[in-house]
């Protein structure tokens, strides 16, 4: 959360290095804060990585999204935009299920990995 604020202070921040959409930094930036935050909800544990883990994760990701585009909004050369917190909301959406994903995949091959 801290990069995010600090990257969204910078003023006039100017093309992304890469020819892409700032829609798509959004995503990919909210979307490993998704994923960190439902390892945090969960515990660091994967039975703790829960449905309501996920909720928690993209609860908080979303809401502090909406901070983060307030804050650009008083940042020169930055823009508010709903536009960009629906790419945060999405990005923390899609990282919080791969954290749930791959947690059930890591509890299962523990599990395989006690049976033998």
């Amino acid at each position: 959360m801290a990069a995010i604020f600090g990257a969204s202070g910078i003023p006039n921040l100017g093309p992304l290095p890469v020819d892409t959409s700032d829609k798509v930094a959004h995503f990919v930036a909210y979307g490993l804060l998704g994923v960190l935050l439902t390892r945090a909800f969960a515990g660091a544990a994967w039975v703790g990585y829960t449905g309501n883990a996920v909720r928690q994760a993209w609860v908080t990701a979303a809401l502090y999204a909406v901070t983060d585009e307030l804050h650009q909004a008083f940042v020169p050369g930055r823009t508010s935009s709903v536009g960009d917190w629906v790419a945060d909301a999405m990005g923390a959406a899609l990282g919080a299920v791969v954290a749930l994903v791959v947690a059930g995949w890591a509890r299962g091959r523990r599990a395989k990995e006690r049976e033998v």
